[in-house]
Formats: structure tokens, sequence, C-alpha cells
């Protein structure tokens, strides 16, 4: 079992701001404001839309959303966010929206710290159901993930590590993480 992020981790300054502006509104106003997210998300390269097998589908989703990252060979590896959600999806849409323009600009290290309690931290828990709010953590860890084998890639040891029960060390992201986390 992964050590997640400590709980008063920072967040990004754009996602801060984000959390800030959700957690100032009832309950109502942040379902709509999550929805209005959705609207934010960019259409992705011809490359990934012509080939939806060079993204990775998030499984927990109830509806059919992909994910891709690119992380910048030069430090401070930049990573860039592409996800294909559907707009008949909105709760998951804006969630998308809201990784997307949170994460922008974003190093590798700073999404690699992000606390694995977001959607809480967004105030969103008690707004959509328990098998959403597992499909956003699951988005959160897929992209987690695919940063954390980005770097790999290129042969830079991660930024940030959590231990494993087991003792071991790995991105506390990914499929197990998720499922732990579900």
């Amino acid at each position: 079992m992964s050590t997640p992020p400590p709980a008063d981790v920072a967040l990004p300054s754009a996602l801060a701001e984000l959390a800030e502006d959700f957690l100032a509104l009832p309950a109502a106003q942040r379902l709509e404001m999550l929805v209005e997210m959705g609207a934010s998300v960019e259409d992705v390269p011809e490359r990934y839309t012509s080939d939806l097998s060079t993204m990775e589908r998030v499984v927990e989703c109830q509806s059919p959303v992909y994910v891709a990252v690119e992380v910048e060979d030069q430090s401070p590896h930049t990573v860039t966010l592409h996800v294909v959600a559907p707009q008949e999806a909105p709760t998951t849409r804006g969630f998308a929206g809201v990784l997307s323009e949170g994460l922008a600009g974003c190093t590798a290290e700073q999404v690699l710290a992000l606390p694995h309690d977001l959607p809480t931290r967004l105030g969103l828990h008690d707004l959509v159901s328990p098998l959403r709010t597992a499909g956003m953590a699951s988005m959160q860890g897929r992209v987690q993930r695919q940063v954390l084998e980005r770097l790999e890639a290129l042969g830079v040891a991660p930024a940030r590590e959590h231990r494993s029960s087991d003792g071991g060390t790995d991105a506390g992201t990914g499929a197990d993480a998720d499922a732990e986390r579900a």
C-alpha cells in the first residue's frame, strides 16, 4: 500500500486558485462550475484523436475517458496533459478541465506531488457519487503514473517517491494505487 502525499501538500498555483474558487461557492454552484470547467478541455492533437490507442483509457470512469501526457526532455520537465472526455459526461469532463487548466505549465515534480485527495480539496466529494469520485482519482493517478514513466524513459530519477508498506518505492500512482483509493 502506498503512502500518499500529506494532506498539507501545497497545490500548484493555478490548481490552488481553482480549489479556492470552488470552495468559495455553495455546493450547487460548485457543481455548475465543475460542469463549466468541461469547456476548458482543449481539443487534443490529431496524432491522438486519429488513434485513441496512443492514449490510455481510464477504465474506472463510467464514460470513455482517455489521457496522455507529454514531458519535456529538458529540466524542469514541463508536463502537457491531453484528455479526451465526452460532452455527455459533464462532471467527468469538468474534472478533466480542472486537471488541464490546473496543471498547465506544471513541472513533472509538481504533478507527481499532487495529493490523492484532490476531488475532496475541490469540495466535490459530496457533490458527485463515490463512483465518479473514484473515476476522478483514477484519472489523476493515470496522469501521475504516465509522468513517472516518461521521466524513467528519460533516465531521470523521479523527483518524489513514496515508500510502500513492503519497503519498496513507487510513485503512489497508477492502477494499483487507484484501486487502493477507490
